[in-house]
């Protein structure tokens, strides 16, 4: 279970980080054309708002910190911690956008759903209770 929290643990640091220093140092490239390649998910549910989208940003390295400071530790409260924050942000971040699909295309729909659904799956990883040795 470690290697599974080490590496839900680096890969939650990696999105963050991606997401973050996107959408807080280039919230209007953010906005245009978040994620890239898959679409742009973000200017079709409403209009440019620098403040908003910078939060969003600040949020997303807030996070992406905590995952960093859990893969310096390597403990199971700093796991079981940033799984909670990960597990709340992503469930409510997942059916936000599950309630609010209808104005994109079928295929934006269902990689923004993926991908949310990553996330979401990152923290509830985390919050897995490592096995006890016994000894």
């Amino acid at each position: 279970m470690r290697r599974i929290h080490f590496a839900a643990a680096a890969l939650s640091a990696v999105l963050a980080s991606f997401v973050g220093v996107w959408a807080y140092f280039f919230p209007l490239a953010f906005y245009d054309s978040f994620p890239g390649i898959l679409g742009s998910w973000v200017s079709v549910d409403g209009p440019f708002n620098e403040h908003l989208i910078r939060d969003v940003g600040a949020m997303y390295l807030a996070l992406g910190g905590a995952s960093v400071g859990s893969l310096i530790w390597r403990n199971d409260i700093a796991f079981r911690i940033l799984g909670i924050a990960w597990t709340i942000f992503g469930a409510l971040h997942f059916a936000y956008h599950a309630l609010h699909l209808h104005h994109m295309p079928l295929v934006d729909a269902i990689g923004e759903m993926v991908a949310l659904g990553v996330s979401l799956l990152l923290g509830i990883l985390l919050l897995i209770p490592a096995r006890r040795r016994d000894g």
